[in-house]
């Protein structure tokens, strides 16, 4: 029988240091997966950078950004960091305070919408420019602290994540639809999963949030799915505020004036093209 050779694997992780395996072993178990260069200084104070870039170099830390990286798991195996992927919502966790994760976002995350959107949408009461980060993208959504609310902590990869419930994602959906997909991504959403939210609570937060807009839109959307006599309690009286904001922002500001939602209605909406 002939025999065969086996060649051995060989590691990109390489052997740590007496400090690098301090500095690994203390973060661990203080559960800190991801990391600041600053945690790193409380357990290293001396040659700090020079212990990270070696850590780097040997596949043990992977940096995300400036001054902030992820530990790299032993369950990543012999490649390291070349193997290693972190989900978007854990590093979208460190990146600012406060914030919960919303919008187009939260939408495909409770399976609302079929799209998987190229950015991560985070929602935060700081003004922060976009990141991107190991060629994913993180956009951040300035909101007014009287509508910071809504949201639940989940567990996630051994992490926890802020995130807005069902209800609130709709509301802030129909409030910023241009970070949603469009109107039609939220349109979709409702029209397929109507029955698995409480349009009644998404009233009661968009009241709560102090913008007439979102029921307006609700209201149209609702009306042009077929779905408003199921809803009609909700509307019944409705007095629209003053002013007509566009239905789709992302769309030019054209179309039918409509005095019963009080409505640019600016987009076309088509249910029957969304049967397949």
């Amino acid at each position: 029988m002939k025999k065969y050779k086996i060649k051995s694997v060989k590691s990109n992780k390489q052997g740590l240091t007496a400090k690098e395996s301090l500095l690994i072993s203390s973060l661990a178990r203080e559960d800190k997966k991801i990391f600041s260069i600053n945690d790193a200084r409380n357990v290293i104070e001396k040659e700090t950078k020079k212990i990270m870039s070696s850590l780097i170099r040997k596949k043990w830390v992977l940096p995300l950004k400036r001054g902030l990286y992820a530990i790299v798991p032993l369950e990543a195996g012999i490649k390291g960091a070349d193997s290693f992927v972190l989900h978007n919502f854990i590093i979208a966790s460190y990146l600012v305070k406060p914030y919960y994760i919303g919008y187009w976002s939260a939408l495909n995350h409770y399976g609302f919408s079929e799209q998987i959107p190229r950015t991560t949408f985070i929602a935060t009461t700081k003004p922060k420019i976009p990141v991107n980060i190991l060629n994913a993208n993180y956009y951040f959504v300035k909101i007014a602290k009287k509508k910071f609310f809504g949201f639940q902590e989940v567990e996630m990869e051994g992490g926890k994540v802020n995130i807005s419930n069902p209800e609130k994602t709709i509301a802030d959906c129909l409030d910023h639809p241009e970070h949603s997909g469009g109107i039609e991504e939220v349109a979709r959403a409702i029209y397929f999963n109507h029955e698995e939210i409480d349009l009644k609570k998404v009233c009661h937060l968009a009241k709560r949030m102090g913008n007439m807009t979102i029921l307006k839109r609700l209201g149209y959307l609702l009306e042009v799915t077929n779905l408003i006599d199921h809803y009609k309690d909700l509307f019944d009286p409705f007095s629209p505020s003053k002013g007509y904001p566009a239905l789709d922002p992302l769309s030019p500001k054209k179309g039918k004036y409509l005095s019963r939602w009080g409505l640019l209605v600016n987009f076309e909406l088509n249910p029957n093209r969304w049967i397949y």
